[in-house]
């Protein structure tokens, strides 16, 4: 990136926020604290009213704006994918509100780039899951967590648990939202527990926001994620991968907890850290005579017996027909 690409940019990012700091701009563009400096004493020279806080960071003087943003091709195209992507992976009012900044963001593109997203919507898509959340929560139920975390409001939910299946109603704060293994998940302070817990969107039949604003102090969410980390009593399992088995592990692996992998001869030796080793033990069954466990032993007498109660199901099953 040139210096002037690199000057926009640097202006486009001081408006997406009330304040920037140095160090932020510097890893974004990958450029030294100086460089930061030089390029924001350059924007002032040429009129650019940025302002300096000490502890807070830079911004822009209120009322400043640039002309409309002017798109590459390739950032155009990224907004195709993100919308196919929010269509599955979101609720219907967040698709909703995400189509219409889209089209506020389609207005100023350029004719080709249009020609290109309309040419390219039909040849993209994002194959849902075969569940769905609950109708009671399906069309807001994100639109009324991420609303409920801004105004630091308690809601109340009608929740039914894994283990054991039992539907509760509780009054939580929330702390935070996140979406993995195809989920979106709650982090929130559960009054009725009198601790934090984590809900799953899709268990959840009635999400209800309240007027009552909570002043609790909580963790942010990746404070409160990497406690969680810290506190697991993780398991170090390795274990030894066939060369013809690996292709089919590039992307489940990393749910299991991946850490390394060193290439050998005629296979590939993976080491993982998991917090379920009966979890990992029934994965590590469909793998069947493509791996070898080398560590723990645990692991292995734990697919031992995994194994042997299966077998014995197979053998009641045969006797009765």
């Amino acid at each position: 990136m040139n210096r002037l690409d690199r000057l926009t940019s640097i202006l486009t990012h001081l408006q997406t926020k009330r304040s920037v700091t140095a160090q932020e701009l510097a890893e974004r563009f990958r450029i030294s604290l100086r460089t930061v400096y030089r390029d924001v004493r350059s924007l002032n020279e040429a009129g650019v009213p940025v302002v300096g806080e000490p502890g807070l960071g830079y911004s822009l003087v209120e009322g400043y704006r640039l002309p409309p943003v002017m798109f590459t091709k390739e950032e155009a195209l990224s907004f195709l994918v993100a919308e196919k992507i929010i269509a599955q992976a979101t609720d219907r009012a967040s698709s909703s509100h995400f189509q219409s900044a889209l089209f506020k963001i389609k207005s100023v593109l350029k004719a080709a780039q249009k020609d290109v997203l309309e040419t390219l919507a039909d040849q993209i898509a994002v194959i849902p899951k075969s569940h769905e959340l609950p109708s009671a929560v399906r069309d807001r139920a994100l639109q009324l967590l991420v609303q409920s975390l801004s105004d630091s409001r308690v809601i109340t939910l009608e929740y039914t648990a894994f283990e054991p299946e039992i539907t509760t109603r509780r009054m939580v704060e929330p702390v935070g939202i996140y979406y993995s293994f195809e989920q979106w998940y709650l982090i929130a302070w559960c009054r009725l527990r009198t601790d934090y817990r984590t809900f799953r969107l899709d268990r959840m039949t009635e999400i209800i926001p309240s007027e009552e604003r909570f002043k609790n102090h909580h963790p942010s969410l990746k404070e409160y994620l990497d406690a969680v980390k810290r506190e697991q009593q993780l398991t170090k399992v390795v274990m030894d991968v066939s060369l013809e088995a690996v292709k089919y592990l590039r992307v489940q692996k990393y749910n299991q907890g991946f850490v390394m992998e060193t290439k050998k001869e005629n296979s590939v030796e993976m080491t993982f850290m998991t917090c379920h080793l009966e979890g990992f033990a029934r994965w590590a069954i469909m793998l069947g005579d493509y791996i070898q466990i080398i560590e723990p032993e645990e692991l292995k007498s734990s697919m031992h017996e995994l194994l042997l109660k299966m077998l014995k199901k197979v053998e009641e099953k045969n006797q009765i027909s």
